[in-house]
């Protein structure tokens, strides 16, 4: 087989590798050297052992991820305040209004923060399994274990995650409804308006990675997280410089504030039954942000 056609096969997968990567590792830039790293495994592979080759490429992708996010596992003890996620502002495409859907899910924020909670080999099961609908044998390859062992990672990560996940699939236009009430409130500085908008037991995440103002750990209770957003939107927002767009980032609604064209940072509001926000992720780390498209790029 030529260079180029070994490229061009790669790179019919590229886009399913970087995806299995991503969630795997919750990092785009991890996700590309994994994906650079599967590629000089595929260039110097025997090709006469590969059967399938999406299959086989995920399998590669999946192991280098593993170890790639065993090796964050340090940096992540050293982080300031709490880690979330890095955003994309890609979104799944298709004809199939149910299987965008289901895509989307796997990648959004809430998602991710998920798999966070499980182990580096029960995320890499449950990711292969679930997203990827590969077989236990084939999981059990990419991870060295058994085929057993791996059945028991992936129904305990199953579980783990339906336990935590959010209950009922919002509407996206009533999602960014309440989303623009919620900008329009704290812009405003009315407290008592953003409070109406917040469940009681409502708990906020944000990350700036010691870069960017963010809390230092969780907050909970919708009169704290009020306060803490009034007062970030009065002081590091000054009227005239900041410009908010509301886009499709990780598959669902989020709101991105610009500083000039600079990219400040990325909201993710998640409702509860009666449409009240329970979960609010704010990403403020200038390292996260490199995959948000330019203010350019997005309508007005």
């Amino acid at each position: 087989m030529s260079d180029e056609q070994l490229a061009a096969e790669f790179a019919e997968h590229r886009a399913v590798l970087v995806g299995a990567a991503y969630r795997v590792v919750g990092s785009m830039v991890d996700a590309e050297d994994v994906v650079q790293e599967t590629w000089l495994r595929w260039a110097a592979a025997d090709r006469s052992e590969v059967q399938d080759v999406r299959a086989y490429l995920i399998r590669i992708t999946s192991r280098l991820a593993l170890n790639r996010l065993r090796q964050q596992k340090s940096r992540r003890e050293q982080y300031v305040g709490p880690w979330l996620p890095e955003p994309i502002a890609a979104t799944p495409s298709g004809d199939d209004p149910a299987a965008v859907a289901e895509l989307a899910d796997s990648v959004s924020m809430a998602m991710l923060v998920v798999l966070e909670t499980l182990t580096p080999l029960e995320r890499a099961a449950f990711v292969l399994r679930e997203v990827f609908d590969l077989s236990f044998s084939e999981i059990g390859d990419a991870l060295g274990r058994s085929e057993a062992a791996v059945r028991q990672l992936a129904h305990r990560a199953r579980e783990h995650v339906h336990a935590r996940q959010p209950r009922q699939r919002v509407d996206k236009a009533r999602h960014s409804e309440v989303t623009h009430q919620f900008l329009a409130a704290a812009w405003s500085g009315d407290l008592d308006q953003v409070v109406s908008l917040l469940a009681p037991e409502v708990v906020l995440v944000s990350d700036g990675g010691g870069k960017r103002k963010a809390a230092l750990r969780p907050l909970e209770g919708a009169d704290k997280v009020a306060r803490w957003l009034v007062g970030l939107f009065q002081k590091e927002v000054p009227e005239g410089r900041f410009d908010i767009r509301m886009a499709e980032v990780n598959g669902e609604p989020a709101f991105i504030a610009y500083d000039g064209d600079v990219v400040d940072s990325v909201a993710f509001l998640e409702l509860a039954p009666g449409d009240a926000i329970s979960k609010i992720y704010v990403v403020r780390n200038p390292d996260k942000l490199l995959a948000i498209p330019p203010k350019q790029a997005l309508p007005e």
